[in-house]
């Protein structure tokens, strides 16, 4: 993603979280600190963007920032597209394990994100503006090439 992509990706911000959708100036710093602890991708059909995901990642953790898709391309792939692009730079970058909110009542998202092999670890009550609790998950991603787990 860059900042020429910012003008649609705020469209299917505000289209995709009408409540409590980002701003362009919390995208902007997002797009700031890229690449030094950021990635964000945008899917295209055609010369149409349709979806963008992001990653924040420091150390052996990453965390899934965002993904949105366009509700007239959903389960079509590209939301699957977006989280393998977002999970193979958490590998690139050494993540062991990825984590991520999702909302309570989006039993959609939380069903891909089970399918990724992420797993529930709690709540966070009232996470979203508009009170909507959030689930927590957690995908283990195993130890990374170079790394002998053990010890000497």
């Amino acid at each position: 993603m860059t900042h020429e992509d910012l003008p649609v990706v705020m469209d299917i911000e505000r289209t995709t979280f009408p409540v409590d959708a980002w701003t362009e100036a919390m995208l902007r710093g997002e797009l700031a600190d890229q690449p030094r602890t950021r990635h964000y991708v945008v899917a295209q059909v055609g010369d149409r963007v349709v979806g963008y995901a992001g990653l924040a990642a420091a150390g052996d953790q990453a965390d899934v920032q965002t993904i949105a898709v366009l509700a007239d391309h959903r389960r079509a792939g590209v939301g699957t597209a977006l989280m393998d692009a977002l999970l193979a730079e958490a590998v690139r970058r050494g993540a062991v394990s990825v984590f991520l909110e999702v909302r309570a009542d989006n039993p959609p998202a939380q069903a891909m994100y089970e399918r990724f092999g992420f797993r529930r670890l709690g709540l966070r009550r009232r996470y979203y503006d508009d009170g909507t609790d959030a689930i927590t998950m957690m995908k283990d991603l195993g130890p990374q090439d170079g790394d002998l787990g053990g010890g000497a």
